[in-house]
């Protein structure tokens, strides 16, 4: 099988989650991954089975990794999982989801 997520792939989602969903990235951290302090967070790679991030927490680079709900095999899927997380983070926090 091969990789569904190669570097210029996870590169490209990476850029996306850290560009546009940087507060996104925060919630998650915080609500999924047990990082309640972190004041900012940057997806840092990801690969089938969790995304990973670097969360600074007190001023120091924490890396966190948030599992999926399922072993993901193509890049459409990291969409819908990147929303669940968001959800379930906000779901957790008691945050009202933005979108």
């Amino acid at each position: 099988m091969t990789d569904p997520f190669p570097p210029d792939v996870v590169a490209q989602i990476a850029h996306h989650m850290n560009g546009d969903h940087a507060d996104d990235n925060v919630l998650i951290v915080r609500g999924l991954g047990g990082a309640a302090a972190a004041t900012s967070a940057r997806m840092s790679g990801m690969d089938a089975d969790g995304m990973d991030f670097s969360a600074a927490i007190n001023g120091v680079e924490v890396p966190i990794r948030i599992p999926f709900a399922e072993r993901l095999t193509e890049r459409r899927q990291v969409r819908a999982e990147a929303v669940r997380m968001y959800r379930e983070a906000c779901a957790a926090l008691g945050v009202t989801p933005r979108h």
